[in-house]
């Protein structure tokens, strides 16, 4: 479920506002006007979120890669050259 406040209680009641976004670890929606404004998030879903993101855009460009080649790595190729990596 959606939190949704008026952008006033972003003043009025910052501290609660805070506590919440960081327990529930979701967006808090602030209205002005009745209409939406900003959206408030913890620091630390701000930063999951953008790394979902950065996963999602990256297994994106690897399925449009695949569908313009036929090469295939197995799981345990992918493994060996990881460490070949790692070890330099």
């Amino acid at each position: 479920m959606n939190l949704i406040r008026p952008v006033s209680d972003l003043r009025n009641n910052f501290a609660e506002i805070s506590k919440t976004v960081h327990e529930t670890a979701q967006p808090l929606f602030l209205t002005k006007n009745g209409y939406g404004n900003m959206v408030v998030l913890s620091m630390e879903a701000f930063q999951n979120m953008q790394f979902e993101s950065e996963v999602y855009a990256k297994l994106l460009e690897a399925e449009r890669e695949a569908a313009h080649t036929t090469k295939r790595h197995s799981s345990k190729d992918v493994l060996d050259a990881m460490k070949a990596a790692i070890r330099g």
